[in-house]
């Protein structure tokens, strides 16, 4: 009969006996059974398994105290590898982790802005040195085409220039007016004069035919005829005066022509003058030059216009994503390709597609704050169209750096 274990542990054991009489070298040499072996062994996988069970939930949920060592140790999920694929898509910051994160899709960063960019609205041309004299919109005001964004302090001069103009221009219709009437009594006062004087050249005619026949019936002396006929002579000769002086103000005379020619060519110079003045008045303006919603002002009233543009301007009705794209990787890109779009200010991922690709290969402009990433990535430009509720939820949010993942849909 077999002895257990716990029976020999509870045997009270004499030491002047020998082992063999106690009883537990029969207990010792009792071989376990083989079934037990078994299921040691057995648990050796099942370890193994809860092992690698517990590692994947804990680095897909990171429950809070997986997290708190993480924080206290400094340490980052997966940053020990060269594609962390444990770490969270908004924590790429630099664009060698941006390029691997994805093999399928083409990931890359981007920058949220309105159709057309921003466009940063300056001062006229000619404006000079003229200061802000009022500023007529705020931020977030719905602009239309030709609107007035501001006022310089150059307008009283100009006005003063234009009103100027504008009463030369009254000055010159006047002298034009003048001119054809004076032409047009000129021309009455010749005629009256070659009536009369045709009156006086009949009369002179007359005397001088009465003069002959008394001539004739010597009647009269030699010296009363010659001076009838000299009274006859100068008579013709003043009409013939008259004559020439009514020819000057007749219609298509070059004198008549001339006067006039002049007058008009004052006046058209005038029209010029006011036209450059009203003209020359728009320098005064600062208009928006297309329909939008003005981003930002960036001077006051009495400052001197900035270099950059005193209004910012973009049609937020429609936003669109500027992505710059890894030369390397621009060629899995094609128009249409869906696009997806993240950023930690935005609540939730916006959608869009592929628009336009552009057809330069220049220097990275968006980069992460990180100072050891590389800033002299070639890079090409990728226009992404966001979808009608993106672009409702990303019009509040111009040059927000985003994350943007497109679904190449074909490979390198």
């Amino acid at each position: 009969m077999k002895m257990r274990i716990e029976d020999c542990l509870s045997m009270t054991i004499d030491p002047n006996l020998p082992l063999e009489d106690s009883g537990i070298s029969k207990a010792i040499d009792t071989p376990a059974p083989k079934s037990a072996g078994r299921s040691r062994l057995f648990l050796v996988p099942l370890f193994m398994l809860t092992l690698f069970t517990g590692a994947v939930i804990g680095m897909y949920f990171q429950p809070p105290g997986l997290r708190v060592f993480f924080n206290a140790t400094g340490l980052q999920p997966g940053a020990g590898t060269e594609t962390p694929i444990a770490v969270a898509i908004q924590q790429v910051e630099k664009q060698e982790q941006v390029a691997v994160v994805s093999e399928g899709d083409v990931v890359a960063l981007g920058r949220i802005i309105p159709l057309g960019d921003v466009i940063s609205v300056a001062t006229p041309s000619g404006a000079g040195d003229a200061r802000i004299a009022e500023i007529r919109v705020s931020r977030g005001d719905v602009v239309a085409a030709g609107d007035v964004l501001a006022v310089l302090d150059n307008l009283p001069q100009l006005q003063s220039i234009a009103t100027s103009a504008k009463a030369n221009l009254g000055v010159r219709e006047a002298n034009l007016a003048q001119t054809r009437a004076s032409i047009l009594a000129s021309q009455a006062e010749a005629k009256a004069t070659l009536e009369r004087a045709e009156t006086t050249a009949n009369a002179a005619s007359a005397d001088l035919t009465r003069m002959t026949s008394l001539l004739e019936r010597g009647v009269t002396t030699r010296a009363e005829f010659d001076e009838t006929v000299a009274r006859a002579n100068e008579a013709g000769r003043d009409v013939e005066r008259a004559i020439a002086t009514l020819s000057r103000y007749a219609t298509g005379s070059d004198t008549v022509q001339a006067d006039i020619a002049v007058a008009e060519a004052n006046l058209e110079a005038a029209r010029a003058d006011l036209a450059r003045a009203t003209q020359d008045l728009e320098r005064a303006y600062v208009r928006a030059p297309v329909q939008g919603t003005v981003l930002d002002i960036n001077a006051r009233a009495g400052e001197r216009p900035p270099s950059s543009g005193v209004v910012d301007l973009g049609d937020t009705s429609q936003m669109t994503v500027e992505v710059e794209v890894y030369q390397t990787l621009i060629g899995r890109v094609t128009i249409g390709d869906p696009v997806t779009v993240t950023a930690r200010a935005l609540s939730q991922e916006l959608g869009g597609t592929v628009t336009a690709i552009g057809l330069e290969i220049g220097r990275q402009s968006i980069t992460s704050d990180n100072p050891a990433a590389n800033t002299d990535a070639r890079v090409v430009d990728v226009i992404v169209t966001l979808d009608a509720p993106s672009s409702e939820l990303a019009r509040n949010f111009t040059n927000l750096e985003a994350l943007v993942r497109i679904d190449a849909g074909r490979p390198e």
